[in-house]
């Protein structure tokens, strides 16, 4: 089964649609799954903190236009969790907080701890069993074993064979990058991808 993930959107339209229409010329049969901060808070983190009953329009860009891109199953992440803190509307917060798919634990990304440069140091906050973790929240395509950066550099559209047991996978985000991965459980590889 192939799988084309892809988070961070922060309900930007114009990249929504590029990588949308990229999975549709490149892996047709793929099912999409989103990596959460599918919207964009408006209210910053410490003044989330102070305030409710916050009207969605002022809380968040949320667009009709937009909203129609989201046919595809999706977690939570920070922005969700952000906008329902702020407003009170609780369909962000019943995103789920994790997918699981074929060997693989979908989340956001916030739930795991990372260092002063944006890398992820553990997971242990996400109770992760299965081999394969995708996540996003960095804005930084990357692939991971044992807590570290593999020295590889990526490019674009060429397929990756995922010869141990266990990776954690940044799947980079959509917005201002125009980035995803494509998931093949059968063949057991990735493919970090980028739409123009």
């Amino acid at each position: 089964m192939k799988y084309a993930l892809l988070g961070d959107l922060h309900s930007n339209i114009e990249d929504t649609k590029a990588v949308l229409n990229h999975i549709k010329e490149t892996a047709p049969n793929a099912m999409v799954y989103g990596l959460g901060d599918l919207y964009e808070c408006k209210i910053g983190k410490k003044k989330a903190q102070m305030i409710s009953n916050v009207p969605l329009k002022e809380a968040a860009i949320v667009e009709d236009e937009y909203e129609e891109l989201l046919t595809f199953p999706s977690i939570r992440g920070n922005q969700e969790e952000r906008i329902t803190l702020v407003t009170g509307i609780r369909r962000f917060a019943d995103l789920p907080e994790k997918i699981l798919i074929e060997d693989a634990t979908l989340i956001h990304g916030h739930q795991i701890n990372w260092d002063k440069y944006w890398e992820p140091e553990d997971t242990s906050l996400a109770d992760i069993e299965t081999p394969l973790l995708f996540f996003g929240h960095s804005h930084r395509s990357g692939i991971y074993r044992k807590n570290k950066k593999l020295p590889i550099t990526i490019q674009f559209g060429q397929e990756i064979q995922l010869v141990k047991k266990k990776y954690w996978i940044n799947v980079g985000s959509v917005v201002n990058h125009r980035e995803w991965c494509l998931y093949d459980s059968s063949a057991r590889t990735i493919t970090f991808m980028k739409s123009r």
